[in-house]
Parts: C-alpha cells; structure tokens; sequence
C-alpha cells in the first residue's frame, strides 16, 4: 500500500518538476527542478530495491546539476542565471511535438502486451541486474572502470605541471613569486 503511495508520489513529482523546467524563467530554477525532477525519478528505482542504482542516480544528478549550476554563475551574462528569460522556442511546434509524444507513450503502456514471470524476486536485485548485464565481464568492467578514474586523475595532474603554490619554492619562502610570464603585480 505505501509502496503504491510513493510510487505515485514520486511520479507526480518527477512529472510536475519536470513541467517546471519549462515553466519558471530563469536557468538556475530551472536547473535545479531538472535536478528535483531527476531526484524523484530516482526514488522510483529506490522503490524497486535497487539501492545502489537509485543512490547512484541521485548523486550523479546531484553532481552534475550543481556543476551546471556553477558554470552558469561564472559565465552566464545575467547574475547568476537568476534573471527571466524564455526557456522554450516555438512554444506551439514544441507543445504539440511534446503532446503527440506523451500520448504515444501513454498508449505504449496500455497497448503493450507486457512479460509476466513466476520467478521469485532475486534475493539481491542489485547483483542480478548487473549480471544480466554484464554477464561474467563485470569484474573486467569495474577494473576498467577503476583504470578509466586512474587515467582521468594522471591527465589532470599531468597537464597542471605547475601548481598554485609552486613559483614560491619547494619551501615557499621566496620573496617574489617565479611566474613563467611577468604580470602587472611583479614589475
């Protein structure tokens, strides 16, 4: 009964933050309901007992929804991406294509005829998952993984051959910084 609740919960919520993305007028509101929107699609994985995969999602939308959020406070031209704006061009062409999509989804969940099973739930839906889909690869998939976060770590500390605190010395006790090309502050 209160799985039915959330479930329902979670879906209207994923939906109405979802609209809101189209609806406030500003890039940070909106970001932020994508991130709402993303957050409440993930609490139906949860739902699902795939924990790993839920939690996962949240923090990935997390992530990458506040790093848009602070790449818009650096670059956008209006304070903070607070200020209004339009989010949607064509608002009749984009309605009608976004109308025309939902009903065909919506008739796909209905008109489908979907797969029953009498297997019982695995005891672990998490490793099941991962099993059918990586099959007997998945310990050559998390060591890629592992070499893949191994290789993005080595080319950023690679490509910073200088760091914050290196024109200072080993020791940082030179007087004036050794800066590669003289600024105004080091004539």
């Amino acid at each position: 009964m209160w799985a039915q609740i959330d479930f329902w919960v979670c879906a209207a919520g994923s939906v109405v933050t979802g609209v809101a993305v189209f609806r406030v007028d500003s890039m940070a509101r909106a970001t932020f309901a994508l991130l709402a929107s993303f957050v409440f699609a993930a609490g139906t994985v949860l739902l699902l007992n795939l924990a790993y995969l839920g939690v996962l999602v949240i923090l990935m939308m997390i992530m990458e929804m506040v790093v848009m959020a602070v790449f818009m406070i650096m670059y956008m031209m209006n304070p903070a991406g607070l200020m209004p704006m339009t989010m949607v061009h064509n608002q009749k062409g984009s309605l009608a294509i976004a109308g025309g999509v939902f009903v065909a989804l919506a008739a796909g969940i209905f008109l489908i005829p979907w797969p029953t099973s009498a297997e019982p739930q695995p005891a672990d839906p998490t490793r099941a998952l991962g099993e059918a889909l990586m099959g007997s690869k998945m310990l050559v998939m998390m060591v890629l993984g592992l070499c893949l976060f191994a290789t993005m770590v080595a080319t950023v500390v690679l490509a910073a051959h200088r760091g914050r605190y290196d024109r200072y010395g080993d020791r940082l006790d030179a007087k004036r910084p050794d800066d590669p090309v003289r600024g105004g502050l080091n004539r």
